[in-house]
């Protein structure tokens, strides 16, 4: 079998527990709490048999930590990616936290229209297509191999789902995912599938 037809294996996680300098919404990158710590180096325990080859991450500091203390322990490569950031609060900055303010745009993608957007936000789609280029990026460099990718709860919710072949689209609209719980994904030259998708 050739290196083309050879699958990835994308292990796609949250970053760990991570506090913040405020509690109104903000694109800030926060830093792992104690808890975030701890939960990285368990993560990476449980992934020494896997034999990662590599470790990606979003460029925001709490999934850097994340990624950093699990390469530091799989004695592998780490590596920023742009694109794999959690959704932009675009004019929202500054606001109280809560899903408030997204309410009426996250239930137009669930309805299926990408499209939909708040002020100075991302769209659906803008947010699928952006992580789907960094991971088609990493699948075509480590075919045959298995790496972790450190990304984001919002944008793994609504991007992963709509990658694969074997989930609905919504599947994830009402699931929170874990810090450092990994999605697996199977990707290959013909097809795309979540081979575990981890309970909240």
């Amino acid at each position: 079998m050739s290196d083309l037809q050879c699958a990835a294996t994308l292990l796609v996680a949250r970053h760990g527990e991570a506090e913040y300098e405020t509690t109104m919404l903000t694109d800030a990158g926060g830093s792992l709490t104690p808890t975030g710590r701890k939960q990285s180096l368990e993560l990476a325990e449980t992934l020494r048999s896997r034999r990662v080859a590599y470790v990606y991450t979003s460029p925001l500091a709490r999934a850097v930590q994340t990624a950093e203390i699990v390469a530091g322990v799989l004695g592998v490569g780490v590596r920023v990616r742009e694109g794999l950031q959690e959704l932009t609060v675009g004019a929202l900055e500054g606001q109280p936290e809560g899903i408030g303010p997204f309410a009426d745009t996250f239930a137009a993608w669930e309805r299926g229209d990408l499209t939909a957007t708040y002020d100075g936000g991302e769209s659906a789609e803008h947010v699928i297509a952006r992580v789907r280029e960094v991971l088609d990026s990493i699948v075509d460099l480590h075919r045959g191999e298995t790496v972790l990718v450190v990304s984001h709860g919002g944008s793994m919710c609504i991007a992963l789902p709509r990658l694969v072949s074997n989930l609905a689209d919504t599947h994830a609209s009402s699931l929170q995912i874990a810090n450092v719980a990994p999605v697996e994904i199977l990707a290959d030259a013909d097809d795309w599938r979540c081979e575990h998708w981890p309970e909240g």
